[in-house]
């Protein structure tokens, strides 16, 4: 990877990589569910639009695969995630919305193979490594089990029984999660220089 000013703060990056699983294991039952209305054609293009956008973005690897890339596409990405949650908690259950949505997580999947490929250049470390894999892991099983249990007390306390409510409630908790997501891919990276002030501060 190129050199930069950038450096990567490991505590900070894997706190992030918990709660960025977290979220893919609290939204994984909602997808189903808000893409409802949507044609079946509509998958075959997303795909066929996938794979040659991921094409494009592996293109110009010689260029971004470096720390400084890494950190803005992945702020990039979790930007156009906090959109698509708020812009589905202002026009819920329309089709438009599903389709916005789709399109907005098929745009985010665009970097998908990018940013493994850069993260894992960027970790080094196989010990590194192996903590990121298991946050991720615990972060989307503790989603998962957050969701399922989110949707057992809202519809037996709270008598919200129909799918498009519950999908509706559980993304306040995915608003959360995605303010804590992008907190922390913010602090993950650090210029040794503005490291040196807070250190001085303190």
């Amino acid at each position: 990877m190129l050199l930069s000013n950038l450096k990567l703060k490991p505590r900070e990056f894997i706190k992030y990589k918990f709660f960025n699983s977290l979220f893919l294991g609290l939204s994984v039952g909602s997808i189903f569910t808000i893409y409802s209305p949507l044609n079946p054609s509509i998958y075959s293009i997303g795909g066929i639009l996938l794979a040659i956008g991921m094409t494009v973005v592996a293109k110009f690897y010689e260029k971004i695969l470096n720390i400084e890339y890494f950190f803005k596409i992945s702020l990039a990405v979790e930007f156009i995630i906090l959109f698509i949650v708020l812009f589905y908690l202002f026009k819920p259950f329309e089709y438009m919305t599903a389709l916005l949505i789709y399109t907005g997580y098929q745009l985010t999947f665009m970097f998908g193979s990018y940013l493994l490929r850069a993260e894992t250049l960027l970790l080094r470390k196989n010990k590194l490594l192996s903590l990121v894999d298991i946050s991720k892991q615990l972060g989307n099983l503790s989603g998962m089990l957050i969701s399922f249990l989110f949707y057992k007390v809202i519809n037996q306390f709270f008598t919200i029984t129909t799918n498009s409510d519950k999908v509706y409630a559980v993304h306040f908790i995915l608003l959360l999660t995605e303010l804590i997501i992008i907190y922390f891919i913010s602090r993950s990276f650090i210029t040794p220089n503005k490291n040196k002030r807070d250190k001085n501060k303190s």
